[in-house]
C-alpha cells in the first residue's frame, strides 16, 4: 500500500474552513466571469485566457459539470442551470463546512450574507473597516454597524492598496484631520487614498479589534493594478508589530503574501500575534508557484499559526477551484516533508487538520457545531473519524436510483476508479431503468431490455467518504450513452433537463426541503425465524424515543453533517418505531441528492446498531405511514418568489408561486405515479391519516395533501412554501420533483389559478372535493392520459415508468403478502 495513503486520505477528507471569500453574484451582473481566473481588471481581462491558471482552471471547472473545456460551453452550463444549481454543485464539491465573507468588496448585483446561507454550515462576516469609513462619511450606514445581526468574526483593512503597509502608528490627530478635510473634499462618493486618514482608521481598528479580541486581516502581496506591490510587503509592518499597544492584536497576513511569503514565515516565527493565510496564491498561481508559496510560509511559521482560504470572489466556481487545488497542494507539501524527514507522517495529518480547520476555528473562534445544527436541538454524541482517519480509501461506491426507487451500487478499487472509471464510467445493462421492486429484470412493456448498454459516469461533485465506513467513498452517477452523451432515461438528467425549461423559461428555480419519515425496527426470534418489528411503542415527539433511540440518531446527524447535509430538526412521530428527519432547503437538484444519501446514511447506521430501518409508506396496515413529505417554494436570483406579500394576494402566495402551485394540483394524480409508486403507497395515502387523500389543497391543513405553510418567521399574512404529502420514500426523489416541476411549468404556462382552500378534514366535505388515485392503477392510468408530463419528462421514459409500475400491479395483486418484503429493499 502506497506509504502515503493516510496523508492522501486525511488530506481528501479534511473539513475546511474558509478564512477569507467575498460574496457570489447573480448570473446578470456585470463583473466578469474571467475574473474568476485573475485579478486582472479592464483590457488585461482580454490575455487572461493565456495564462496557465485560466488554462488549469476551465479544464478542472468543465470536468466538474461534464461538458467540454471551453470557456463559452462552461458559461453556457452556467447560464443554463442558474446560480444556486453551480453553487450547490460546486460547494458540495469543494466540502467546506465554514466560510467568513468579506462583503466589504461590492460587487453587481451580490447576494448579501444571508443568501450565503442556504450553502454553507456556518456564515461569518469580515468588516471591512475602510469601506466602512467610506460608508459613514457618505452617510450611508452609522456606527451601529459594528453590532449588525450579521455575525462579525473579524476585520480587514486593504491599507496596502490605498497608501500602503508602512502605517504611522503614531499619526496625530492634527494630521489625521487634515487627511479627513482632503478626503471630504474629494466629494461623494467617498474614497479614502490620503495616507494620514488611512493610518488613523487602521490604528482606531487595531485598538477595536484588539479589545473585542477578533483577528484583524491585512491585504498583503499581490492584487490587482491598484496596488503597488513594493509597498505591500509585511516587513512594512514592523513598527506595528514592534508598538506595546498592539502586542495583543491578532494580525493575519493574507494571500500568503506572495511574493513576499519567506519574509511572512519570518514574520510569524518571531511575532507571537502574526498569522498567515494562504488564499488567493491558491489557486491563482501555477502548481509550481503555489506549492514554492506555500513551502515557504512553513519554513520557518509555526504550523498553528497557517490557515486556508479560497479568496473566492463572485463566483462559486472560484470555491471550488481554491478549495480544491489546496488539497492538491498541501498533500504535495506534507508529503514531501516526511520523504526530506522534516515531519512524520502522523505530524503531517495533524497538520492537515490544523491548517484547514482548526487553525481558523480556535482564532475566529468558530463553534465545532456548524450553525445548521442548533446546540439545543441536537447534542452529537458521535465524535467522526473522518479528518483523522489512517485508514486509506480502497474503494468507490457508484450510486444510482432506478425506477422503481431502488438504490443501487456498482463498487471499484480506488485506483481504478481515478485511473480509468471517474471519466468513462462503467457499463451497465439498459434494463437497469427497467427494473421493478420485485424482480431484478426488465418488466414487460418498458422497450427496455438486456440488450445495449450505457455508461455509468460518477458525478465528481457529489463524492464524498463514507461516514460509516472509512475505507470506502460514495459518488451519485449519471446514465449517458457514452461520456458526455446523456442517456434520455437518467432520473438526475431529468430532473436538470426541467430545471433548465423552468430557468429559460421563466428565471426560476424550484428549492425543496425534504422531511424523511422511517421505522426503527428490532430483530425478534419467532420459532427460531426472523421477524422485524417496531423498535418501540411510544407515541408522537416522545421524550421516551427520543432517549432510547438516541445513540442511533445522534449518530445519524453525525454522519449526515459531515456530509454537508443540514437537519433542521429530528422527533419521534406517532407510528410504532416512527422517526422523522427534516432537513434543510436547498435547489431541487441537491435536495434530490441529498435525500439519496440521507436514506443511506439512516439505513446503514441502524444496521450497525442491530437494527433495521424502512422507508416503506405502509409498514404496518394497523399503524400509521411513513411519508418523505417535500417543501416546494421558487426562488428568482436567490430570492423567495413564492412568498407573497400580506394584503397584496389573496392567500399570503405570490401570482406565480399560485400558478405553480394550481399547476401542481391540477396534475397531483399523474405525480402520484412518481410520488407513489407501489402498491402499499396507498395503503399510506387513506383518509383521516394525515397523508392527503383528497384532491385539495389547504392551509396549514395537514389533511391536505398541498399545505400552504408558513413556518416561524415568515411575515405575517405569508405563505413561504407549499408541502406536498402524498410524496414516500418508495420515490426515485430526482424523477419525483421532476413531475412536480414539469406540473409546476404548465402551471404557469397556462396561468392557472388555486381553487378555495379546504379548511376543514376533506373527508368531512367529500361532496365538494375528489378522491386522489386510490390505487397504483389509478394513478398510472391517469399519468398515461396526461400529455404535459409526457412532453416534459419525455415519452420514452414515461412508458419505461408505466411499464414497471403496471409490474408492480400485477405482482402485488397476485402475492398479496409480497408487500411485507419491501422493507429489506426500501
Amino acid at each position: 500500500m502506497d506509504r502515503y495513503a493516510a496523508l492522501k486520505t486525511a488530506v481528501e477528507t479534511a473539513e475546511l474552513v474558509d478564512a477569507h471569500a467575498h460574496s457570489i453574484v447573480a448570473l446578470d451582473s456585470t463583473f466578469p466571469f474571467l475574473s474568476c481566473f485573475s485579478e486582472a481588471t479592464g483590457d488585461a481581462l482580454t490575455a487572461v485566457p493565456h495564462t496557465i491558471n485560466f488554462k488549469r482552471s476551465l479544464k478542472e471547472i468543465a470536468e466538474l459539470y461534464g461538458s467540454n473545456s471551453s470557456l463559452d460551453v462552461v458559461q453556457e452550463y452556467r447560464s443554463s442551470c442558474g446560480v444556486e444549481s453551480v453553487t450547490s454543485k460546486c460547494l458540495r464539491a469543494a466540502r467546506i463546512s465554514a466560510v467568513l465573507i468579506d462583503d466589504g468588496l461590492e460587487l453587481d448585483k451580490m447576494h448579501n450574507i444571508e443568501w450565503h446561507k442556504k450553502f454553507f454550515p456556518f456564515v461569518g462576516r469580515i468588516l471591512r473597516i475602510e469601506r466602512v469609513a467610506e460608508k459613514i462619511l457618505d452617510e450611508l450606514i452609522s456606527l451601529s454597524i459594528i453590532t449588525h445581526a450579521d455575525k462579525i468574526v473579524g476585520f480587514k483593512s486593504i491599507a496596502a492598496y490605498r497608501s500602503g503597509l508602512e502605517i504611522n502608528t503614531n499619526i496625530s490627530e492634527k494630521d489625521a484631520e487634515e487627511g479627513l478635510n482632503n478626503v471630504l473634499q474629494a466629494g461623494k462618493p467617498v474614497r479614502i487614498t490620503n495616507k494620514n486618514f488611512i493610518d488613523h482608521i487602521f490604528i482606531c481598528a487595531s485598538e477595536v479589534a484588539q479589545c473585542l479580541d477578533l483577528p484583524l486581516q491585512i491585504h498583503t502581496g499581490f492584487g490587482d493594478k491598484d496596488l503597488d506591490l513594493r509597498l505591500s510587503n509585511p516587513l512594512h509592518l514592523r513598527s506595528l508589530l514592534e508598538d506595546n499597544r498592539f502586542s495583543k492584536c491578532k494580525i493575519v497576513l493574507m494571500h500568503a503574501s506572495y511574493p513576499f511569503s519567506k519574509e511572512a514565515s519570518f514574520l510569524a516565527s518571531v511575532y507571537p500575534q502574526v498569522y498567515l493565510d494562504f488564499g488567493l496564491a491558491v489557486p491563482k498561481l501555477s502548481f509550481h508557484g503555489m506549492l514554492s508559496s506555500v513551502k515557504e510560509l512553513l519554513e520557518l511559521a509555526p504550523i498553528n499559526k497557517v490557515m486556508f482560504s479560497t479568496d473566492a470572489c463572485g463566483f462559486p466556481e472560484s470555491f471550488y477551484l481554491g478549495a480544491k487545488k489546496a488539497r492538491e497542494v498541501m498533500f504535495a507539501v506534507l508529503r514531501d516533508a516526511c520523504i526530506n524527514e522534516d515531519l512524520s507522517i502522523p505530524e503531517s495529518i495533524e497538520a492537515v487538520k490544523d491548517i484547514f480547520s482548526e487553525n481558523a476555528r480556535k482564532l475566529y473562534k468558530i463553534k465545532a457545531v456548524p450553525e445548521s445544527f442548533d446546540s439545543n436541538d441536537i447534542a452529537l454524541s458521535v465524535k467522526l473519524d473522518i479528518n483523522t482517519s489512517a485508514q486509506a480509501v480502497a474503494f468507490v461506491r457508484i450510486i444510482w436510483v432506478d425506477g422503481s426507487g431502488q438504490h443501487r451500487c456498482r463498487v471499484v478499487p480506488q485506483k481504478r476508479f481515478y485511473d480509468v472509471v471517474s471519466k468513462n464510467g462503467v457499463g451497465l445493462t439498459c434494463a437497469s431503468m427497467a427494473m421493478s421492486s420485485h424482480m431484478d429484470g426488465p418488466a414487460d412493456g418498458t422497450n427496455l431490455s438486456g440488450v445495449g448498454e450505457i455508461r455509468l459516469i460518477p458525478d465528481l461533485s457529489t463524492k464524498s467518504v463514507i461516514p460509516w465506513a472509512n475505507e470506502q467513498e460514495m459518488v451519485l452517477g449519471d446514465m449517458h450513452l457514452k461520456p458526455g452523451t446523456p442517456w434520455e432515461y437518467c432520473p438526475r438528467e431529468t430532473l436538470r433537463r426541467v430545471s433548465k425549461i423552468l430557468k429559460e423559461d421563466f428565471n426560476m428555480v424550484m428549492n425543496a426541503g425534504f422531511e424523511n419519515e422511517f421505522f426503527l425496527l428490532r430483530n425478534a426470534q419467532e420459532n427460531g425465524m426472523e421477524k422485524w418489528v417496531p423498535f418501540d411503542a411510544t407515541s408522537y415527539c416522545s421524550t421516551a424515543a427520543t432517549n432510547d433511540a438516541f445513540p442511533v440518531l445522534s449518530e445519524i446527524a453525525g454522519c449526515l453533517q459531515s456530509l454537508n447535509i443540514a437537519v433542521e430538526q429530528l422527533h419521534a412521530e406517532a407510528g410504532h418505531g416512527q422517526f422523522e428527519f427534516a432537513f434543510g432547503y436547498t435547489n431541487c437538484e441537491s435536495a434530490a441528492d441529498n435525500i439519496v444519501f440521507a436514506r443511506e446514511v439512516i439505513r446503514a447506521v441502524a444496521r450497525k446498531h442491530g437494527l433495521l430501518a424502512t422507508f416503506v409508506p405502509k409498514f404496518s396496515l394497523d399503524d400509521i405511514g411513513s411519508g418523505s413529505h417535500v417543501h416546494i417554494s421558487l426562488s428568482e436570483n436567490g430570492e423567495n418568489i413564492f412568498m407573497g406579500r400580506s394584503g397584496e394576494t389573496k392567500y399570503g402566495i405570490s401570482k406565480i408561486g399560485e400558478e405553480f402551485m394550481a399547476g401542481v394540483l391540477d396534475h397531483l394524480p399523474s405525480i402520484l405515479a412518481f410520488t407513489a409508486p407501489v402498491p402499499n403507497s396507498y395503503d399510506r395515502i387513506q383518509p383521516n391519516t394525515w397523508s392527503g387523500a383528497y384532491l385539495c389543497w389547504g392551509m396549514e391543513n395537514r389533511e391536505a395533501p398541498l399545505r400552504a405553510a408558513s413556518p416561524p418567521g415568515t411575515p405575517d399574512g405569508s405563505v413561504s412554501n407549499f408541502e406536498i404529502k402524498v410524496f414516500d420514500g418508495c420515490a426515485n426523489p430526482h424523477l419525483g420533483l421532476a413531475s412536480i416541476m414539469a406540473a409546476g411549468i404548465d402551471g404557469l404556462r397556462r396561468h392557472l389559478t388555486l381553487p378555495e382552500p379546504i379548511d376543514d378534514n376533506p373527508d368531512n366535505v367529500k361532496d365538494k372535493v375528489r378522491r386522489l388515485p386510490k390505487s397504483l392503477s389509478e394513478s398510472v392510468e391517469a399519468l398515461e392520459k396526461d400529455t404535459v408530463l409526457r412532453d416534459l419528462i419525455g415519452e420514452k421514459l414515461l412508458v419505461a415508468i408505466e411499464g414497471v409500475r403496471k409490474a408492480e400491479i400485477k405482482y402485488y395483486s397476485e402475492n398479496k403478502d409480497a408487500w411485507k418484503n419491501l422493507i429489506y429493499k426500501y
